[in-house]
C-alpha cells in the first residue's frame, strides 16, 4: 500500500479541480513565481462551491490580496443571479491589481473595493453577509472574531483560512503572536455554541463555520 502524505493529498484533490479560466491560471503563476501566499486552487474550488451551495449573494473578505478568492467568490455570486463581493487590502497596488484580474474575468460589476483596514471596513457595512472570508494577519484573528459574528446572517458561513498555519500550531516552542492568534482563534469559535465548526486539511487548513 502506498503511503499517505499531505503533498501526494494535496496534490491529487487539485487534480480534481476542474480546468479554470486562463486569467486564474495567470493568477497561481504570479503566486508562484513571486512567493505571493493565495489560497490555491483546491481551497478557491471549495470557497466557490460553498458559495454556490447556500446561494450566497452577499460576501465579504478580510484580506484580499491580488483579487485571487475573490475570484472564485465573485463566480459563485454571479452564478447565482448577481450581489456583491467586497475585496479589501491595505494596499492600493494590490487593489488595482486585483480590479485589473477581475475585469479580465467580467466580475468588475460584482466586486467593491476597499483600500483599507479590513475589520474596520466589515464593522461600517450597512446589514449581514451570507459568507465572510477571513484572511487577514493571524495575530488579528481573534479581535476579529466578535466583529465577524456580528456582521454574518444566521445560517451564514464563515470560511478563515491558515488554521494549520504550516505545522506551527503544534510546536509548543512556537509562542510568536501570529501562531498565538491562531490558536486562540480556534479555541474560541470551536468553544461557541453559536457556531458549528470543521477544520477541513486543505492546503494550511481551512475552517468552515456555520453560524446556527
Amino acid at each position: 500500500m502506498s503511503k499517505l502524505t499531505y503533498h501526494s493529498a494535496q496534490e491529487y484533490l487539485t487534480s480534481l479541480v476542474p480546468p479554470r479560466e486562463k486569467e486564474l491560471q495567470e493568477m497561481e503563476a504570479y503566486a508562484a513565481k513571486h512567493d505571493f501566499p493565495i489560497i490555491g486552487p483546491v481551497c478557491g474550488y471549495y470557497c466557490y462551491q460553498l458559495a454556490r451551495m447556500i446561494g450566497a449573494k452577499s460576501i465579504f473578505e478580510l484580506g484580499s490580496g491580488y483579487g485571487y478568492s475573490t475570484a472564485w467568490f465573485a463566480k459563485a455570486v454571479k452564478e447565482n443571479g448577481g450581489g456583491v463581493v467586497h475585496h479589501t487590502v491595505w494596499d492600493e497596488e494590490l487593489s488595482k491589481m486585483a480590479g485589473k484580474h477581475l475585469l479580465r474575468l467580467d466580475c468588475a460589476d460584482i466586486v467593491q473595493y476597499h483600500v483599507a483596514e479590513a475589520v474596520e471596513s466589515l464593522r461600517q457595512e450597512l446589514g449581514s453577509f451570507d459568507i465572510i472570508f477571513n484572511d487577514i494577519d493571524k495575530e488579528a484573528y481573534p479581535a476579529a472574531l466578535g466583529v465577524i459574528k456580528e456582521k454574518l446572517r444566521n445560517g451564514g458561513l464563515l470560511i478563515i483560512d491558515n488554521m494549520l498555519w504550516s505545522g506551527r500550531i503544534f510546536d509548543d516552542k512556537d509562542v510568536s503572536p501570529a501562531t498565538a492568534g491562531v490558536r486562540e482563534f480556534t479555541r474560541r469559535i470551536t468553544a461557541d455554541t453559536d457556531w458549528i465548526v470543521s477544520l477541513a486539511p486543505v492546503r494550511d487548513g481551512m475552517i468552515i463555520a456555520y453560524k446556527k
